[in-house]
């Protein structure tokens, strides 16, 4: 058990059975009355984030979480096979906790993976990633860097959308977080 002043960014609680990360938190000492901690906590299964109250000193339980690198092999089905970096151990993952992150897995890619009691509870990527666009339609004549944009597949099969001026076979780096073009990379 620990108390309110152990909350710090990252550190996952268990609140009704479920594991909480902290992703925000602020303490508040009014003028009149207790002082509390406010927290805005993700359910790292769900990813659903909901706002909550502690007050000063209450106990709360901590779990603990351990990210390790790992390396996308393959997908099997529908889960996914990781290698540990540090001892060549493999770890299959379900596709329900790789989520979307499968959007921007290319093999051999480097990840990291939160594991609770050597179980994987989710998979973060890098930032960006750098993907090549597999097809994409032809710009047409009198496009301008500054215009639209048009959807274009990248070789994951994921789809985003990119300035017109782009053709395929061209490399893009990709926001991993909301899927955004982020610009051309040589």
């Amino acid at each position: 058990m620990a108390s309110t002043a152990d909350i710090r960014n990252g550190v996952v609680l268990n609140m009704d059975g479920q594991l909480w990360a902290v992703t925000d938190f602020q303490h508040v000492k009014p003028g009149k009355g207790g002082a509390f901690v406010r927290t805005k906590l993700k359910n790292v299964v769900t990813g659903k984030t909901v706002d909550r109250t502690f007050n000063a000193g209450a106990k709360i339980e901590t779990e603990n979480v351990d990210r390790q690198d790992f390396q996308y092999l393959y997908a099997d089905g529908d889960s996914y096979v990781f290698m540990d970096v540090s001892d060549f151990d493999q770890l299959t993952v379900s596709s329900v906790v790789v989520g979307d992150a499968s959007n921007f897995l290319l093999e051999n890619q480097n990840v990291t993976i939160a594991l609770h009691n050597g179980n994987p509870l989710y998979v973060e990527l890098p930032a960006s990633v750098v993907l090549e666009i597999t097809y994409t339609e032809p710009g047409l004549q009198g496009d301008r860097s500054t215009g639209g944009t048009k959807p274009a597949t990248v070789e994951t099969g994921y789809q985003i959308q990119v300035p017109l001026f782009l053709e395929q076979g061209t490399k893009v780096k990709v926001d991993t977080r909301t899927g955004d073009y982020l610009g051309r990379v040589n």
